[in-house]
């Protein structure tokens, strides 16, 4: 059973939008809010059980959109009616969590470019601090304090920031927070402060932005635009040699050579494939996406992330057209085994991988024998 819930409230009016219709069911560039958010909620790496809170009026759209988004993960997306006001939907969204869920996020549809990797930097947190935790971005703009066009003074903004969601919190506490307040708050993190509890900030995403105005609609609408069909991204990777561990370099075992030190088996080019898909893919980095205090990938080997990874690129509306990588090491040498390893490579990625070896003449770490280090990069392009 999952332990995490995330709430996505779309039973906004979108009055300040001049929508004739809900903001959720806007569309942004021919795909519903509703529809984009809910496709970068499901593409965050732990499974959730997913409540959608929409209004009375369009809960069968809602279960339409819900089901086209989830595709085969349908069955971990609820709908549900919405209340009044947000605090009322957000209530509902939470009566309807399983018993397992023990870490929640609510998220507001109307960010509906939020990056995946921002609701698992959430959870993080919250698993690690116990307390609320909130997406923060810092204010740019000098801030003023005026009345009646006046300005009164500036306002230090140096322990200012915009908040954003999705706002994370241990279930038992918010829901007790919930039952307890009194009053209609701003957001989640308010009312669960008014309740005597912690709230702490991460770092937000400039993605993350809310569509209220018919100016924010077009700002979506042009990022979207400016995001290509085609996409490249980069990843290196470093390892130290120990001699202590056996050689796994792309997937294959190497026999008698040093191997490389590392949480996992220590595949430097595994592990810098799946960061240039991962930066291609705009899905954040290896480390975000598979912490080293994460136990279920402790000793694990590199097809194990490769194959998670291209899961993430795929489940994100992305096809890998090829990666190049190029190790830097004295040794192992590649040329013996470089056909096989391209065509492993290939096999796992499920697109043509070349590979190139070279060395830094002596020169720094790799130079020194002390380690290896790749630069691997990779082309996706919408599926």
């Amino acid at each position: 059973m999952t332990s995490v819930g995330i709430i996505v409230v779309a039973a906004g009016s979108g009055t300040r939008l001049g929508a004739n219709q809900p903001k959720a069911f806007v569309e942004v560039r021919g795909v519903p809010m509703l529809e984009r958010a809910l496709g970068n909620v499901l593409g965050s790496v732990e499974p959730a059980q997913v409540v959608v809170v929409a209004p009375a009026s369009h809960l069968a759209a809602a279960r339409s959109i819900a089901a086209r988004a989830a595709g085969a993960a349908a069955g971990s997306v609820f709908v549900v009616e919405g209340g009044a006001t947000r605090q009322d939907s957000v209530a509902n969204g939470l009566a309807a969590l399983a018993e397992s869920v023990e870490v929640v996020l609510v998220h507001d549809a109307a960010r509906a470019l939020t990056p995946s990797v921002l609701f698992d930097r959430v959870v993080r947190a919250v698993r690690a601090s116990g307390s609320g935790i909130i997406p923060s971005l810092p204010v740019a703009d000098t801030i003023k304090r005026v009345a009646d066009d006046r300005v009164l003074e500036t306002v230090d903004r140096s322990s200012l920031v915009h908040v954003q969601t999705p706002q994370g919190f241990p279930r038992a506490q918010l829901v007790a927070a919930y039952a307890s307040a009194r009053q209609e708050f701003t957001d989640d993190a308010a009312l669960f402060a008014e309740a005597g509890h912690p709230v702490s900030v991460v770092e937000g995403e400039a993605r993350a932005f809310k569509i209220t105005t018919p100016w924010d609609l077009a700002r979506a609408e042009n990022v979207l635009g400016i995001s290509s069909a085609t996409r490249t991204g980069v990843g290196i990777d470093v390892h130290a040699y120990d001699a202590a561990q056996p050689l796994w370099l792309g997937g294959l075992y190497w026999p008698d050579e040093v191997g490389l030190a590392g949480h996992s088996d220590g595949d430097a080019l595994c592990h810098a494939i799946c960061d240039a898909l991962l930066s291609a893919a705009g899905l954040g980095d290896i480390g975000g996406r598979f912490g080293t205090d994460d136990p279920r990938f402790a000793g694990a080997h590199g097809d194990v992330f490769l194959g998670e990874t291209v899961a993430l690129v795929e489940g994100a509306g992305w096809a890998v057209g090829n990666v190049a990588v190029q190790l830097i090491a004295k040794h192992p040498r590649l040329g013996a085994r470089r056909t096989e390893l391209e065509s492993h490579l290939t096999t796992l990625v499920g697109a043509p991988v070349s590979v190139s070896a070279t060395t830094s003449d002596g020169l720094g770490f790799t130079g020194r024998a002390e380690g290896v280090a790749v630069i691997a990069t990779a082309l996706v392009h919408r599926a």
